[in-house]
């Protein structure tokens, strides 16, 4: 959540971040990927992501965007992963 907001209208920019055990605590999320258009998308639904940063409530911001990422559990737990691409 912070990282959409810190990214906001930057182009050409992509974050994914994931659990390596495909789930974050109690939820089915795995991760969710942000870019420098999150932050915008999110308004056009009207969805304020300092509000859910707020709330620490990034899996329904997410998953309202599209942007959850959903694996599965994958019976290991090597670390959180985190990817970032520029181009």
């Amino acid at each position: 959540m912070a990282a959409a907001i810190a990214l906001d209208g930057w182009p050409g920019l992509l974050l994914m971040a994931l659990a390596t055990d495909g789930t974050d605590g109690p939820t089915d999320g795995a991760g969710a990927i942000v870019t420098g258009e999150t932050v915008a998308r999110a308004r056009a639904l009207g969805l304020d992501p300092a509000a859910y940063l707020a709330a620490n409530d990034s899996y329904h911001f997410f998953a309202a965007l599209g942007d959850l990422v959903r694996t599965g559990p994958t019976g290991t737990n090597v670390n959180d992963l985190l990817f970032l691409l520029v181009g």
